[in-house]
């Protein structure tokens, strides 16, 4: 096969530098750069860049199609960091992990506006609403486990998340336990990939309700926190307790058997 070097002393094969070059996404093309430029990319040059999250830069390239491995350096600081290199293309397909070209099949404009009709612009995780250029579509089951459906337009396999939903769902997902174990029937049970009815939040057994507070309520928001204060416990913890404090006064009532 025929190969050329690239910068870094990287032997790379002709057809995997089509795929490189084949890639227009900003993040992964910055991902996929830097490699080639010095051979890494490290958390600090994305950070340096303005991309905070490192592990969404990472999976952007891996959605694409293209190996990548991950090991520790130091920083300018001398502190234990992140880094991406290339992985190896050959054997990434020869476990039928990645296509030949250009890997994961991009979601199309036609499937979030199909999204948008189906579900309506809010958050399938946070159940906020967003405006609809803000939501983005993804896998219910990551593609890294699940791959692609053969039918793209499959809605039940699909969901629309805030930028920060995004963010959430990817780190819990890539810290999962199951993120090297691929077992399907254990994502289908996950909150990230269903909230709608789940069992587990990405392998702990924990159940999740998220309350947004809008203008309207944001006086609650206020009450709950001053609560919170005084009793010095948590939001969370304080409105736990409301909750268990309204479920006696009900059955102390005889509302509630």
């Amino acid at each position: 096969m025929f190969c050329v070097k690239e910068k870094h002393n990287m032997d790379l094969s002709q057809e995997f530098i089509d795929v490189l070059k084949a890639v227009t996404k900003k993040r992964a093309r910055f991902v996929i750069d830097t490699i080639l430029e010095k051979g890494y990319c490290s958390t600090e040059d994305l950070k340096n860049a303005g991309y905070e999250h490192a592990p969404r830069a990472a999976r952007d390239v891996r959605e694409l199609g293209i190996p990548l491995e991950t090991y520790k350096i130091k920083d300018s600081t001398g502190k234990s960091i992140a880094a991406y290199r290339f992985g190896d293309w050959e054997e990434a397909k020869r476990k039928n992990q990645l296509s030949k070209t250009s890997g994961r099949t991009q979601l199309t404009e036609k499937l979030k506006n199909a999204l948008l009709e189906h579900y309506g612009a809010r958050c399938n995780l946070y159940g906020e609403e967003y405006p609809a250029r803000l939501l983005q579509p993804d896998h219910r089951i990551p593609y890294e486990i699940g791959g692609d459906p053969e039918n793209m337009m499959d809605l039940d396999r699909f969901m629309l998340l805030s930028p920060s939903a995004n963010r959430d769902k990817s780190w819990a997902c890539e810290h999962c336990e199951n993120w090297s174990k691929k077992d399907i029937s254990m994502c289908k049970e996950c909150y990230y990939a269903y909230p709608e009815n789940y069992s587990h939040i990405a392998g702990k057994l924990e159940k999740r309700v998220s309350v947004i507070f809008n203008d309207e309520d944001m006086y609650l928001y206020d009450e709950l926190l001053a609560q919170a204060s005084e009793n010095g416990i948590t939001c969370e913890e304080e409105t736990k307790r409301m909750i268990a404090y309204y479920q006696k006064m009900l059955k102390m009532r005889g509302d509630k058997k």
